[in-house]
């Protein structure tokens, strides 16, 4: 997320900066301030950014990289004039009162004139204190300290403010909060952008594209979704109300200037026309364990279900494998995405057999970025971040069957049966457990 805000920012991920993933605690080398503060206006996963004056893997070492810290950059926050504070944040440890009285103590070399305010200074400095990270074996002396400057906070509130819990119209896949502004952060989601969905479900990432001021759309194939039809899913109530909808989501959050449409309509089959339209695809595709694949078919295919969903409205569901899901969405990002757009999807994964291999390719579509997220001990999902780097073709429209990679991805299909024999495995051995 954080490499994504930078590039959006004008910025540049540096390579030789360390990646500590053992530490909550991250140095970059950022430009300006301006662009560190534009950076905290996006990130969720970020708490705060800081102008780094001193660190150290010890007390000593940590006043002694103060020392050297220019004074000519430390004078404009220390005239007699202004007012500051200093906090304490100790990651993976307590202090008392009295410790971090001492701690501020000791920093009275540094040439403070102002005047000390508790209560909205014009300066904040913090300590920050990391403790490791194993909670059982906490060290009596920090591994590493840091002192700076506070200079903004991120945008953790927005995962309380637009919770779930709290959302009119929800589904059974509707996305968390916080993923969802993570996968617009990883699409470079701006305003004036327009950003599509093609199984929007409930809406859940539009609004996380919309809260950022781009214009959104999204197709499904479920009519009652699409609609705010038929049964509910939260707890405790049988039947959608009549303003269960993906717009009074949008209005609930003052943001349906920005809602274009959803349509009711197959992803598989194409019903845009030809060009450029979107700057961000961002989606979260069916994986078969909450929603079942599936797409629009006809009498002389094997015919899965047929589905009334409303008085007059009915259609053919065939099945629709995984892995032609993901070759469909990465034909249409190729075509539909502008130059520079991103596509950001999940793709779920079963642990044991996991190669980077079978994370699918398309020659237009360059992969930015594959991150992890835990399911269970043997199934996970990555969220995959993808950038068009090249115009599409019409001979780019199955060049993925000549370059080989499609076998490898086929094993998606047996996702559902692998994620249900996990499940299946864990209640025969806590059963097991449970008898002895």
């Amino acid at each position: 997320e954080i490499t994504s805000l930078l590039s959006l920012c004008g910025g540049q991920f540096s390579g030789e900066q360390e990646i500590r993933v053992n530490s909550p605690f991250w140095i970059l080398n950022i430009p300006s301030e301006e662009m560190a503060k534009g950076l905290m206006k996006r990130t969720v996963c970020a708490k705060s950014i800081f102008e780094l004056w001193g660190h150290g893997r010890s007390a000593g070492e940590l006043y002694a990289s103060l020392k050297n810290y220019p004074t000519d950059k430390m004078l404009p926050y220390l005239q007699s004039d202004s007012t500051y504070k200093i906090h304490i944040h100790t990651f993976n440890k307590t202090l008392t009162q009295a410790q971090k009285v001492k701690k501020i103590d000791a920093l009275e070399f540094l040439p403070f004139k102002g005047k000390v305010k508790l209560k909205n200074p014009e300066h904040i400095f913090w300590i920050l204190e990391d403790y490791g990270m194993n909670p059982n074996d906490v060290p009596e002396e920090p591994i590493h300290l840091y002192f700076g400057r506070w200079i903004a906070d991120g945008q953790r509130e927005l995962i309380e403010s637009y919770s779930v819990k709290k959302r009119h119209f929800i589904g059974n896949t509707s996305m968390d909060a916080c993923l969802s502004f993570i996968m617009a952060n990883h699409g470079r989601v701006k305003p004036n952008d327009i950003v599509y969905d093609p199984f929007v479900g409930t809406g859940g990432l539009l609004i996380s594209s919309a809260h950022f001021g781009a214009y959104v759309c999204g197709t499904d194939i479920d009519y009652n979704t699409i609609h705010g039809l038929g049964k509910a899913s939260r707890k405790n109530q049988k039947w959608r109300g009549p303003d269960e909808n993906i717009r009074a989501n949008l209005r609930q959050y003052g943001l349906e200037k920005y809602y274009l449409d959803a349509l009711v309509a197959d992803s598989s089959r194409p019903i845009w026309r030809k060009g450029m339209l979107f700057d961000a695809i961002i989606t979260d595709p069916p994986y078969g364990i909450r929603e079942a694949p599936r797409r629009t078919g006809s009498q002389k295919e094997t015919v899965k279900s047929v589905e009334r969903s409303t008085e007059n409205h009915f259609f053919v569901s065939s099945c629709y494998h995984l892995s032609d899901i993901f070759f469909d969405l990465l034909k249409f990002g190729a075509e539909y995405l502008v130059m520079g757009g991103r596509l950001v999807y999940w793709l779920p994964i079963y642990r044991p057999e996991y190669t980077e291999e079978i994370i699918p390719r398309h020659p237009c579509l360059k992969l930015i970025s594959n991150c992890e997220q835990l399911l269970s001990s043997h199934t996970s999902r990555r969220l995959i971040t993808m950038e068009k780097v090249k115009e599409f073709k019409d001979h780019d429209e199955s060049s993925y069957l000549l370059e080989g990679q499609y076998m490898p991805f086929r094993g998606h299909n047996s996702f559902r049966e692998k994620y249900f024999s996990g499940v299946t495995k864990r209640i025969a051995k806590e059963e097991k457990d449970n008898q002895k």
